[in-house]
């Protein structure tokens, strides 16, 4: 007999996990996730068992016991849906937020934690996104909070080697310090690759 909602619970539980955490991803939970999807069709298959016994018994004047399961079926079906959709709903956020914060290309920790069509979903999110940003010719990822200053103090955490910034080419070795335009700086210091110096 199918379990009403607990794993759903469950799923919902890890969805606001997944939205409170700031520095990692979790995994996709396929196997709780397809519990759920298991115990709805099972509820939904004894729902569909009741309504036939219901419809055999329309003739009798009597209240057929049949209904109120039901209706504890259906629910239970309602409610599994809710809690499925809102564990996609909250990592496809969380996907976005990604997108916003990292970049076009995500570490491979991140990506690895994503299932398959999450993986679809940030491509065409981020290629959606791109699109719109080259349409009005501006980066809006970059400066969510304006700066007081246009330029920053950074300095190399990878050895990036030659590099065109400004129109000139820029040799950025390994902790090497140098000084760059925030719009520029930004997206290599959410990949990781700089960090801001503070001297």
């Amino acid at each position: 007999m199918a379990m009403f909602g607990k794993k759903g619970a469950e799923l919902v539980r890890e969805a606001k996990q997944t939205l409170a955490t700031e520095d990692q991803f979790r995994p996709f939970n396929q196997d709780l996730f397809e519990q759920v999807v298991k115990e709805t069709d099972e509820h939904y298959a004894h729902l569909q068992e009741r309504m036939s016994q219901i419809k055999a018994n329309e003739s009798s004047e009597a209240v057929d016991p049949n209904f109120v399961g039901g209706c504890a079926q259906h629910r239970s079906v309602l409610r599994n849906k809710r809690c499925l959709l809102a564990y996609v709903n909250a990592r496809m956020s969380k996907i976005k937020q990604l997108r916003w914060d990292l970049g076009a290309v995500l570490p491979d920790d991140i990506t690895a934690n994503l299932s398959s069509t999450e993986r679809t979903f940030f491509q065409g999110y981020s290629e959606a996104l791109s699109s719109y940003m080259a349409d009005i010719n501006l980066d809006l990822t970059v400066d969510a909070t304006p700066p007081k200053d246009p330029y920053v103090q950074i300095r190399v955490i990878g050895n990036l080697g030659e590099v065109l910034l400004d129109d000139q080419e820029t040799s950025l070795l390994p902790h090497s310090i140098h000084f760059m335009t925030r719009t520029e700086a930004e997206p290599l210091v959410m990949q990781g690759l700089l960090e801001i110096y503070q001297g």
